[in-house]
């Protein structure tokens, strides 16, 4: 089925593959849907050519009166793989489909693209509101990355709010939202307070090293007090990594609110980057804001 044009514009979408964690994407991405009374959309993208071996060998068959029987099997073989894939596709999608629908969503629909992650999910964002990802996908099922490999440069390329989930489900109880003062940290103050995703939700404000009379502090207590959301201050010194997860387990969040990538990859490349190391500290699920 396809959503009307003017609801698509608020439409959820969920990045899925075929491994384990689709089904937690799937489920944070319900939940979402449901609080922010939006469509959702799961889509899973094949990769254009995927690397696959041939089971014969044609080494010998070179020829020039074999080269079109050749380049035929070829196209064959590249077709019958083809389609199963997307077979394999079609019913990947349908069970996450039914999953949302059963978790209440009254809106759900699939897609399934042929070409890279990034690329489609730039052609997609100018009528999407909120994607959701995993921080892992198949390849951490061989590897065990703590990161997805594409996962920083997806979303380094988006600009609308990314949720990363971790391996499990957890409906999302308190929030606990990082500051470090950077523009992006004021853009995920103002998305707290102003989106239905956090209503009647506990919220915590982690800032390190503030201090008590500091300017942006009080502003995003003022903001989100202004709202209703009434957070409670949590302060640190030290290491912001070490300090975000002890803030998670004291404050008992279950799900992190930051700003992302304030600095270039090329900077990031020398210095590191703080997005990346928050997100491998925190064990909850992080939504990330551009």
């Amino acid at each position: 089925m396809q959503d009307d044009p003017s609801a698509r514009s608020a439409r959820v979408l969920a990045c899925v593959d075929q491994s384990h964690f689709a089904d937690t994407v799937a489920d944070y991405a319900a939940w979402a849907a449901r609080r922010l009374d939006a469509p959702l959309e799961f889509l899973h993208v094949i990769d254009r050519e995927p690397e696959v071996a041939s089971t014969h060998d044609h080494s010998g068959a070179i020829g020039i009166d074999s080269r079109e029987e050749l380049l035929g099997e070829l196209s064959r073989e590249d077709e019958a793989r083809t389609r199963a894939a997307r077979e394999r596709g079609r019913i990947f999608l349908e069970r996450l489909r039914q999953r949302a629908s059963a978790a209440g969503c009254p809106s759900v629909d699939v897609r399934q693209r042929h070409g890279s992650l990034d690329e489609t999910l730039v052609e997609q964002e100018s009528d999407v509101q909120l994607f959701v990802l995993g921080r892992r996908g198949a390849s951490a099922e061989i590897t065990q990355r703590d990161l997805g490999r594409n996962l920083e440069r997806m979303l380094r390329a988006l600009r609308r709010p990314i949720l990363t989930v971790t391996d499990a489900w957890q409906e999302p109880r308190r929030v606990l939202l990082a500051l470090d003062g950077r523009r992006t940290t004021r853009k995920a103050v103002e998305f707290v307070a102003r989106s239905p995703l956090f209503e009647g939700l506990p919220v915590h404000l982690f800032a390190a090293g503030a201090a008590e009379g500091d300017r942006s502090l009080a502003a995003a207590v003022d903001l989100l007090a202004k709202a209703g959301r009434s957070p409670a201050v949590v302060q640190a010194t030290g290491d912001v990594e070490r300090g975000v997860a002890a803030a998670i387990r004291e404050t008992g969040s279950d799900l992190l609110v930051m700003g992302a990538y304030a600095h270039s990859w090329l900077r990031s490349l020398f210095v590191g980057s703080r997005t990346n190391g928050l997100l491998r500290a925190s064990t909850v699920p992080t939504l990330l804001v551009r």
